[in-house]
């Protein structure tokens, strides 16, 4: 296998997909659309929590916290993107925003964004690319990984090691090691803030974590599993970014909640463009990616497709599927 790196802002380039003023133009980042954004965030997560308040007493507290934890685990989404301090154009933002997310999730901040920047420099590269998802052999392997049972061990996992100061072989290749110590600090800062809320929890009987926090977080990471196939898994493991990447056209409400990084070929491709831009980026690069046009549901079809078929995805150079 070829693991030549392939660095999409070079390629779009030397491809011609875009010019340097239009990428100027699109890299530029500003407080404003984050602010606003996180403005309706914050109002559509108190509308949601409020769902579960409202249906305390009733069968509908399970569909409510289910809702709710969607909403939850799209702090991913945003995570993600102060990963790549591009939420907002002062730096200590991204950072403290960040922080927080990760806190949220059980994402240390400060080691997901050195994995992720190994992920982007070898997408789908096995061996090589920390964040690849296998795809299924099986349908049980498919369902076993949408459970989110797999994940949650290797979160799980991954805390308590750092927070007794072990890395595994992997980490300590994508990770410097001048910041060691500091992972091992940030996991153990989480480890004291999680047994702190669940000493006061039981000293106090308050509960609410429990029911507005954890047990949500729990019911929606599977949704976000799925979400996290459909990005890469079933696309060719090359390292050419028109390949191994896909873009969903999805509606507003899942726009909104994963801060459009359904655009995720184009962020591949200039993963410094920050997140309001993407739409933009999206017209200028479609017809020369892999675009899934029917969304997340398109996306899956195609995965179980590959599955059943035991048939791997066409590689042609252009694989656009918008038309």
């Amino acid at each position: 296998m070829n693991k030549a790196i392939v660095t999409p802002l070079t390629q779009a380039l030397a491809e011609g997909k875009l010019s340097r003023d239009e990428l100027k133009s699109f890299m530029q980042r500003s407080n404003g659309p984050a602010a606003w954004r996180l403005l309706v965030w914050v109002l559509v997560l108190a509308s949601t929590g409020g769902l579960i308040a409202l249906a305390w007493d009733s069968w509908l507290i399970w569909p409510a916290m289910f809702l709710h934890g969607i909403v939850i685990v799209h702090h991913f989404s945003l995570q993600h993107e102060c990963v790549h301090y591009t939420v907002f154009r002062t730096r200590w933002l991204n950072d403290l925003v960040g922080n927080i997310c990760g806190l949220i999730l059980i994402l240390p901040h400060k080691h997901f964004r050195y994995e992720h920047c190994d992920h982007h420099t070898f997408t789908q590269l096995e061996g090589d690319d920390p964040e690849l998802v296998p795809m299924p052999q099986t349908f049980g392997q498919y369902l076993y990984y949408l459970s989110a049972l797999p994940y949650w061990r290797a979160k799980f996992t991954e805390l308590f090691s750092h927070a007794a100061g072990q890395l595994t072989d992997d980490e300590k290749r994508f990770i410097p090691s001048v910041e060691y110590l500091s992972v091992f600090r940030e996991a153990r800062v989480m480890v004291a803030a999680y047994a702190t809320l669940l000493v006061v929890m039981i000293a106090t009987g308050w509960w609410a974590p429990l029911w507005y926090w954890f047990i949500p977080l729990m019911m929606g990471e599977p949704v976000m599993r799925f979400i996290r196939m459909t990005e890469h898994v079933g696309r060719p493991t090359v390292p050419q970014m028109h390949e191994n990447t896909r873009t969903n056209i999805v509606s507003l409400p899942w726009r909104f909640l994963c801060w459009n990084m359904n655009y995720h070929a184009e962020h591949h491709y200039v993963a410094s463009v920050p997140f309001h831009a993407l739409p933009r980026l999206h017209e200028k690069l479609k017809d020369h990616i892999f675009v899934e046009p029917n969304g997340y549901l398109g996306a899956h079809r195609d995965i179980l497709g590959q599955l059943f078929s035991g048939h791997g995805p066409a590689v042609d150079g252009t694989s656009n599927r918008g038309g």
